[in-house]
């Protein structure tokens, strides 16, 4: 599966400051070819944030259950929405 939009070296070259503003403005990701075969991607640096920090959070196998059992309840309408200062009294955090 290859959602990124592939793109010769050469005129990714040209192109990099466009390429760039594509990439942050339409959450889109430049895979740039090299004659050597070793490829690149080009993506906005809060996607890569926070594909790290998803994979930081799903590396323990205990936290991925967790989170999925926690996207389950949500999905299923059981548990009622709360904003954060709700969530505070609940748990009792001040």
């Amino acid at each position: 599966m290859n959602y990124a939009i592939p793109i010769a070296l050469a005129e990714a070259n040209v192109r990099l400051g466009e390429l760039c503003e594509k990439v942050v403005e339409d959450r889109e990701t430049i895979l740039i070819h090299q004659p050597n075969g070793q490829d690149v991607a080009l993506i906005a640096l809060d996607e890569l944030n926070g594909l790290l920090e998803t994979v930081h959070l799903l590396r323990s196998s205990k936290n991925a259950e967790r989170l999925l059992t926690a996207l389950q309840r949500a999905r299923s309408g059981i548990e009622k929405p709360q904003n954060i200062e709700q969530l505070r009294k609940e748990l009792r955090i001040e």
